[in-house]
């Protein structure tokens, strides 16, 4: 196996921010700096496991239809030439349809060096129809992410360099 790749936990106030910006200023600072030193970094369940399991910091419950960008307080130093698709767990995607709202998350080598630390967020939706409402606890593996080399053609002069988050190349 070729290790390519490093997880890490964002900075407090990268945290504290991205919290409030999905779930409001009225959270106190406090209670987020609690959920922030349980934040697990990802990891694979088993030796054959594929996936990196990304755990919920904080508890989710969604209604069918709805959907929430989780701050997962985590980000990835990936060698160039890798990339890290994030998907759903399996299990809560047959159960639940819970579903990402971009089918599969994208983490480029560059966004680590982004403007918002490589924040790692992951809007989910709770895609039932037939009326079940998804509980996730906190510490629960709800996403999980694999690592995937990739190629570029031979005539490529891509030189643009990252300096955002989400949609920042384009």
């Amino acid at each position: 196996m070729k290790r390519i790749a490093q997880f890490y936990k964002v900075g407090r106030e990268q945290f504290v921010q991205d919290w409030k910006d999905t779930f409001g200023e009225e959270v106190q600072k406090q209670q987020i700096l609690e959920i922030y030193e349980a934040i697990e970094l990802p990891r694979r369940a088993t030796f054959g496991s594929a996936g990196y399991d990304i755990f919920l910091p904080d508890k989710v419950v969604l209604e069918p239809g709805q959907s929430v960008k989780v701050p997962t307080g985590i980000r990835v130093e990936i060698d160039e030439g890798w990339v890290f698709q994030i998907y759903p767990r399996s299990g809560l995607g047959f159960k639940y349809r819970l579903q990402l709202n971009n089918t599969v998350g994208i983490i480029d080598s560059d966004y680590f060096f982004s403007d918002n630390e490589g924040h790692i967020q992951i809007k989910v939706m709770n895609d039932s129809r037939e009326g079940k409402t998804v509980e996730l606890a906190a510490g629960m593996a709800f996403a999980q992410g694999i690592f995937v080399e990739y190629g570029i053609v031979m005539d490529d002069d891509c030189s643009t360099v990252r300096n955002g988050g989400f949609g920042s190349t384009s």
